[in-house]
């Protein structure tokens, strides 16, 4: 997973150059008055966005099966702690409905 967060920051801040250079070029508009890092920070990520999409594929299907375990498990705990959550409030329940029948 780190490997995958490297290569999409890397994409991304070659993008971020390659667009600064544009911008500084003149071949990319220029944002308004100071608001022009954030300019170039957006056309990054407008960029870098679809270009990781597709180069890093395969890396993001490892990524993938390495956390689906992870989930897999993690589901199957949540299910077995909300089973046993409701039996307990099953049996209270009983209990107390037996307690105002009796009395």
């Amino acid at each position: 997973m780190l490997r995958y967060t490297l290569m999409r920051l890397g994409i991304f801040v070659g993008c971020a150059v390659v667009v600064w250079g544009l911008v500084y070029s003149g071949l990319a508009p220029r944002g308004l008055g100071a608001s022009n890092g954030m300019w170039i920070i957006l056309l990054a990520l407008l960029l870098s966005a679809p270009i990781s999409f597709v180069a890093l594929r395969k890396e993001r299907d490892r990524a993938s099966v390495k956390i689906a375990p992870k989930v897999e498990r993690m589901r199957a705990n949540l299910t077995t702690n909300l089973d046993a959550n409701r039996s307990q409030e099953d049996v209270a329940d009983d209990a107390a409905r037996a307690q105002g029948q009796t009395s």
